[in-house]
């Protein structure tokens, strides 16, 4: 595995095999390295000849009161998780992705406007900007992403299609503790207490899933029961419940055939995402 911290020795490593058309994987991540990032690593590997993987802390997706100082920045580890998985391990630093007179923005109106985009004014447009320029430099014949992030997905993927990258987006099934918890580098500040109590979104999810199973087709029933359900824990702080439509992300009233059940959640202070496809059984 090569490690590489500078963009124009990234292009000059990857140009060669680009000559051979060797297909290329990519895999763009935050650190701090749990098994969902591993899983779509893998899943690069059976499906590319060459795979990359980048850890950058991309700081224009972060708001001014969260985490940007704080995010867990463990790369030792990271790189020993990566050993025999990837080829090439890129690592920029944010004074050289973002030199001082970096002056563009990529945002994807409409599908960033409600959820986890209302909740963090100008997340997806530092999302929609750096996967962009990430995209630009590794040039991936297809790149990787974890279905638990459903609406950094969908933002993505419309991105791709409106500015004609030629890339395929995949999105790659939730990879979950054994309670069902969605793993996410976040999980790492639950205590004890918070983390026993976290595993309330995932029972909330498997909830509406039997709820439309059974043939409850109104969304407003669902979440309302999910609400409840959920405030009964008392760490629990419900940022958002909805079911939506699974690729503009608008809201459904009726639930007809699937639609995405999506919900974010404060455990304390750490709001942690999840969601799953609700499956009606028909009238």
């Amino acid at each position: 595995m090569k490690i590489v911290k500078q963009t124009s020795v990234l292009k000059e490593i990857l140009r060669p095999h680009r000559r051979q058309s060797r297909a290329i994987g990519f895999v763009p991540t935050m650190g701090c390295l749990h098994e969902g990032h591993l899983s779509l690593v893998r899943r690069a590997q059976r499906d590319n000849d060459i795979v990359v993987v980048s850890i950058f802390v991309n700081p224009l997706q972060f708001g001014p009161r969260e985490d940007l100082k704080t995010y867990p920045r463990p790369l030792k580890n990271d790189i020993r998780l990566l050993r025999g998985l990837c080829d090439i391990l890129f690592v920029p630093s944010a004074a050289s992705f973002y030199p001082r007179d970096f002056s563009t923005s990529v945002e994807v109106r409409a599908l960033s406007e409600r959820w986890c985009g209302q909740s963090r004014p100008g997340h997806f447009k530092g999302v929609a900007t750096v996967v962009a320029k990430l995209l630009g430099i590794v040039g991936p014949d297809r790149a990787y992403f974890g279905q638990k992030d459903a609406q950094q997905v969908a933002v993505i993927q419309r991105m791709c299609r409106d500015l004609d990258f030629p890339v395929e987006i995949k999105a790659c099934p939730t990879v979950r503790e054994r309670d069902g918890l969605a793993m996410s580098s976040r999980n790492l500040y639950l205590n004890p207490s918070q983390r026993r109590d976290a595993v309330v979104l995932f029972q909330a999810l498997k909830s509406g899933e039997r709820l439309a199973a059974s043939g409850q087709r109104d969304a407003t029933r669902i979440i309302q029961t999910l609400k409840d359900f959920i405030s009964r824990t008392r760490s629990a702080k419900i940022d958002y419940v909805a079911i939506v439509d699974e690729k503009t992300f608008e809201p459904v009233k009726t639930i007809v055939r699937s639609a995405l059940l999506i919900l974010a959640v404060f455990i304390g202070k750490t709001r942690l995402i999840d969601n799953t496809v609700l499956k009606t059984r028909n009238p």
